[in-house]
């Protein structure tokens, strides 16, 4: 196999998902592609890599400062819904059942991988709330063991909020599954019928 080729399979395929097989489909595509079709996708791709900036307010992908929902002033700004990813927000967006601000934590504990509450935008959160009009927060968590852990560990920090209702969307997904992978009609289910989580 030819260096150069080598060297892109074994690139791609350090993407999630993208096995060495998919790898080496995808690059013999593009090398059927005009250069300059190429030369835009990479040059997009860079772009997305060193341009993308994190929400102030939110921590959600934005091209400025403060993200289009957070700047949004159509959005219901008394109910934060707290997710894990990126990838969760647009999910839950794919729905259009829901109105208000999120707030991404950036990932879950987990001390099997090294990542504690301090790694977590769980302070941004609580700040967010501290500046007042937020009445509700949904904690919109996966159902795994690192989900429950961070569900538990940010339900812990809220107490100190006796006026906050907070909330914890159904469990119409199933127990180990991620939010991101979840179909719209089930995460529109869980969002309608979240349940008081108790304090």
């Amino acid at each position: 196999m030819s260096e150069l080729l080598d060297d892109a399979v074994r690139e791609l395929s350090r993407l999630p998902g993208i096995g060495r097989r998919t790898a080496l489909r995808l690059t013999l595509h593009m090398l059927r592609m005009d250069e300059e079709e190429v030369r835009r996708m990479t040059a997009a791709i860079d772009r997305f890599r060193s341009d993308i900036k994190y929400c102030a307010r939110c921590n959600n992908l934005s091209d400025s400062d403060v993200c289009t929902i957070c700047s949004d002033p159509s959005r219901d700004r008394s109910v934060v819904c707290v997710v894990e990813q990126v990838g969760d927000v647009l999910s839950i967006e794919n729905t259009r059942q829901y109105n208000g601000l999120y707030h991404v934590l950036g990932g879950v504990i987990s001390p099997m991988q090294g990542i504690a509450p301090s790694d977590l935008k769980i302070d941004l959160l609580l700040e967010n709330i501290e500046k007042g009009g937020v009445k509700e927060v949904i904690l919109a968590m996966s159902t795994t063991v690192e989900g429950e852990t961070t569900l538990f560990y940010i339900t812990r920090r809220l107490a100190r909020f006796p006026d906050l209702k907070v909330t914890n969307i159904a469990r119409g997904i199933g127990f180990g599954d991620e939010i991101e992978y979840a179909d719209e009609l089930t995460i529109a289910h869980a969002l309608h019928n979240r349940t008081p989580v108790s304090r």
